[in-house]
């Protein structure tokens, strides 16, 4: 392997560690705040905890945008909220059957397939993610943070809080860390996944799909298989599919609210695929409250498919 190339992809999981270990800085300092100022914890698990499993995400997202990287800003989104179904809740599903509670199958998934769809029409409409458009998707995601900061209060668990973790000055402080993080390894992330890109003639649509999506996701994937092992199979459900919800109205709306984001028609059996995902994991939730191991199966099976699909159509 070339020197270049291998400093490159060095780099690469220089920046995915950074975005990683920023994004767990970045909660537990948020969290500790939120603990010394008495907010609940559900409410930080609402908010702060889903924010930061999609800092990756987002951070990559952002700066793609503001590099004039537009390809890898939607391909991330894409490619992750793939990841997060097909891999994340396959994977889970064939090793330990999940149960799905009430609201997440009455109100979350199914406000889940509806921006999905949302977006994809935005897309077709006109191949791109107007300003406006961005402006609309961030709306939606501040009524829905507000939403389920609404209801968690009404809930008699909203009112128990944690002891703070963290002194205040270690809080701020790991926020900082967590941020400075998460900024450097969005653009190690990027610069080194677009160089890599060019250097062996793949797209940056492919790269977003596929190394990208799949290292800012991990953690979810992290987070996934520690509430599996600890029995707590709602989480797992719940982190993908909060984490879909924000990648869509919190990553690509400040994606393209930055700078409008243009796509290329061959992007629509990605598109496409997002939007069949999307309603077969909302089916599967809605036949039996659970996702089994046939179905965890189907999931995994469907992942690797892509992935091949994914590599050869480049």
């Amino acid at each position: 392997m070339d020197a270049g190339i291998l400093i490159q992809f060095v780099i690469l999981i220089a920046g995915f560690v950074f975005l990683i270990k920023g994004s767990d800085f970045f909660v537990d300092g948020a969290s500790s705040v939120a603990s010394i100022l008495k907010i609940p914890t559900i409410i930080v698990g609402l908010t702060i905890v889903a924010f930061g499993t999609s800092a990756p995400e987002a951070a990559v997202s952002i700066t793609s945008s503001l590099t004039g990287n537009n390809a890898m800003a939607v391909s991330n989104v894409i490619g992750s909220n793939l990841f997060n179904i097909l891999l994340i809740i396959g994977l889970c599903a064939f090793l330990n059957e999940l149960q799905i509670g009430r609201k997440l199958l009455e109100k979350d998934l199914p406000f889940l397939v509806i921006i999905t769809i949302l977006l994809s029409g935005f897309i077709v409409l006109n191949w791109n993610i107007s300003r406006i458009e961005g402006i609309i998707l961030l709306l939606l995601v501040i009524g829905y943070v507000g939403y389920l900061v609404y209801t968690a209060r009404k809930s008699v668990e909203s009112q128990y809080v944690d002891e703070a973790k963290l002194t205040p000055l270690r809080s701020i402080i790991y926020i900082i860390i967590g941020f400075i993080g998460i900024v450097l390894g969005g653009n190690f992330v990027v610069d080194s996944a677009s160089s890599i890109a060019i250097t062996l003639g793949m797209s940056e649509t492919l790269v977003g799909l596929t190394i990208v999506a799949i290292g800012t996701s991990l953690p979810e994937l992290v987070t996934s298989l520690t509430a599996l092992k600890r029995d707590e199979n709602e989480l797992v459900i719940g982190n993908v599919i909060g984490s879909n919800i924000f990648n869509i109205l919190f990553v690509l709306g400040a994606s393209s609210t930055i700078s409008p984001i243009v796509l290329q028609k061959s992007m629509i059996v990605d598109i496409a695929l997002m939007i069949f995902v999307t309603v077969l994991c909302y089916v599967f939730a809605r036949t039996q409250e659970k996702f089994d191991k046939k179905e965890g199966f189907i999931l995994v099976s469907l992942f690797i498919a892509y992935m091949i699909f994914a590599i050869l159509r480049n």
